[in-house]
């Protein structure tokens, strides 16, 4: 998916039809500032944010970060392919960091984002699994009230209540310090479609797993 960088302020403003309204005070709220950082991975510089959900080694040489839009449908292809095997091999046995940025080209990937991280670090990586498996059923509603509630079904399938879900929704300074974080990251490493991916430092575009596993075996010098 290519589309251009949307500001900050623009897409949170965008987030104001149906059930989210922000204030003005909130469009002016500070940029991220020091403190929001959680540690740099030894031997990469890649640094790992208070917003990032790491999977895998927090020691290991090597950092994947996949950036997505949880709109994309080749997003939502390599989530339910390449990356389940990334994972078997290369994360679930230590041996590189993975991060997942989610990327907003459009206000309802930033509320399925917004609803991914409503659970918490603990139900966050299979919240975007449910995401990326419904895609074409929540995302492909017209009706931004209805793409809500199809929204708020897959907060309750996975345990949580609607009030909890709309709290999440609703909360206008985490939006502006996620779309920041977006745009901040974009603009770093260059990121113009979805999905991409930073490895060590180095922008890759979306590959097949034979591709990936020789990179990473590549930078992991086995």
């Amino acid at each position: 998916m290519n589309k251009l960088l949307l500001p900050a302020i623009a897409l949170v403003a965008a987030l104001g039809a149906g059930a989210w309204w922000f204030s003005t005070q909130q469009a002016s709220a500070p940029a991220l500032v020091a403190g929001t950082t959680s540690g740099t991975t030894a031997g990469t510089g890649e640094t790992i944010h208070a917003l990032d959900m790491p999977l895998g080694n927090p020691e290991a040489s090597v950092v994947m970060v996949e950036y997505s839009s949880l709109t994309c449908p080749h997003c939502a292809n390599f989530n339910q392919g390449p990356f389940r095997q990334i994972k078997e091999n290369f994360i679930d046995t230590g041996r590189i960091l993975y991060l997942k940025r989610e990327v907003y080209f459009d206000r309802f990937g930033l509320w399925a984002a917004m609803v991914a991280r409503c659970g918490g670090e603990e139900r966050y990586h299979g919240m975007l699994e449910l995401i990326y498996e419904t895609q074409r059923d929540w995302a492909g509603a017209n009706d931004p009230a209805e793409v809500a509630n199809r929204l708020r079904r897959l907060g309750r399938q996975a345990g949580m209540s609607d009030a909890q879900v709309n709290a999440c929704l609703e909360d206008g300074d985490k939006a502006l310090e996620l779309t920041e974080f977006y745009q901040a990251n974009a603009e770093t490493y260059g990121i113009r479609s979805t999905p991409s991916f930073v490895i060590n430092g180095t922008l890759h575009s979306n590959m097949s797993y034979a591709e990936f596993e020789r990179v990473l075996t590549e930078e992991l010098g086995s």
